[in-house]
């Protein structure tokens, strides 16, 4: 039995392009223009502790990473879960 792979999955110079990896390239882009064109300042509660002003593209930026950090962790999760 063959499977047809070129539907599915195609090479540009030499990297797998996949329907997730475009997804992800599209949302990485729109997720950084919009972290780009938010340049005001803002002040931000930290919990009620203190105030702190910051240009809202860093703190967009910081939540961004912590985003990225939260999926990483949890990819890791599932796949040790998989294992056992």
């Amino acid at each position: 039995m063959t499977t047809n792979k070129g539907a599915t999955e195609r090479r540009i110079g030499g990297v797998r392009v996949t329907a997730g990896r475009i997804v992800l390239a599209v949302v990485t882009v729109l997720a950084v223009w919009f972290i780009l064109i938010n340049r005001n300042t803002v002040k931000i509660h930290l919990w009620g502790i203190t105030t702190v002003n910051a240009p809202m593209w860093l703190v967009l930026l910081i939540m961004l990473l912590a985003g990225c950090l939260i999926g990483v962790l949890a990819h890791m999760r599932s796949m040790a879960r998989r294992r056992r």
